[in-house]
């Protein structure tokens, strides 16, 4: 079974190849996301049962995920591009349907900051995954793990590990206790770090609130922010926690500027939109390279926690 290069498949019927210098994302709704301007994949091959090739394209700008000079892409669009593609597969080669719900459950990345400049024409990078631990219930996939090789003009500029479940609606809405994008009242954001302080343009984009203690900071969440809530959630999604931790390591190394370059980040439980959750930071050599140890709470809960590795400078 083959899939052509610049397209999706099933569940959409199949179409032609398009001619040699045409590119055109892949369906939106096959990556979870409202605006085409989010959806960086292209199309895939198979090229064995569980590996397959992922074609994307990086924009020179934006929002967040390139730097506010627009000389780098930012490590976190690598994160969202690899989030992309384990759906993708989910949905064309997993047969997954659309209406499940994605429950990422772990995320580890590697980047190689040094070969991540922005060049004169949106970088299209290429990713070849592997997937592994396939889970079934019944005869749906309800989760897998997969590996990815992410390169540039064949050299290799990250590498990721992910695991990720699915659930259709209702167990979802058992699971959430009938708490919807709909029914649930998120927090007003509180006023945000200033953005110099966490390497960001502008203060919407600013995720982190002063918390009254060194290290320590209230997650400020807008609903209305057009990248990480591209459509309307019932929880905080993972991205915006992982741009929480690229944050806090801005946020607590301001004086040498330390720069995040891997994640290894594990989300235990959903983050809840109406209640306060709390971002904290600390020193910790990791057995991974980890420098910064990073963990977000609700109450008393532990709802994520993630290592970072960092560079100077």
């Amino acid at each position: 079974m083959s899939y052509p290069r610049r397209f999706a498949t099933a569940p959409l019927a199949e179409t032609p190849e398009a001619p040699d210098g045409l590119t055109a994302t892949v369906p939106r709704q096959l990556v979870h996301r409202a605006s085409v301007a989010e959806t960086f994949l292209t199309g895939m091959n198979r090229v064995a049962p569980d590996r397959f090739t992922v074609f994307a394209e990086w924009p020179r700008a934006h929002q967040l995920h390139v730097s506010p000079d627009r000389s780098a892409y930012e490590p976190l669009l690598v994160a969202e591009t690899v989030r992309q593609a384990g759906t993708l597969l989910a949905h064309t080669a997993y047969d997954v349907p659309l209406g499940h719900q994605f429950v990422l459950r772990e995320l580890r990345i590697s980047t190689r900051p040094e070969r991540l400049a922005v060049g004169t024409t949106p970088a299209e990078p290429v990713l070849h995954l592997t997937v592994t631990d396939v889970d079934h219930r019944g005869a749906r996939t309800a989760g897998f793990r997969y590996e990815a090789d992410v390169r540039l003009d064949g050299e290799r500029v990250a590498t990721a590990h992910v695991a990720a479940g699915w659930t259709s609606a209702a167990v979802y809405r058992r699971l959430r206790g009938g708490r919807s994008a709909a029914s649930v009242s998120p927090l007003p954001p509180p006023p945000g770090l200033p953005p110099a302080v966490v390497d960001r343009a502008l203060p919407t984009d600013v995720v982190l609130a002063p918390g009254g203690q060194p290290d320590r900071w209230r997650l400020r969440v807008d609903t209305g922010h057009a990248v990480f809530f591209d459509h309307p959630l019932d929880h905080v999604p993972g991205m915006l926690l992982l741009e929480a931790t690229r944050q806090a390591v801005r946020a607590r190394t301001a004086s040498d500027r330390r720069t995040p370059v891997s994640f290894r980040a594990l989300f235990h439980r959903y983050t809840e939109l109406d209640l306060p959750a709390w971002i904290e930071a600390s020193g910790a050599a990791g057995a991974h390279g980890a420098d910064v140890q990073v963990v977000g709470q609700q109450g008393e809960t532990t709802v994520f926690e993630c290592e970072v590795g960092t560079v100077g400078g």
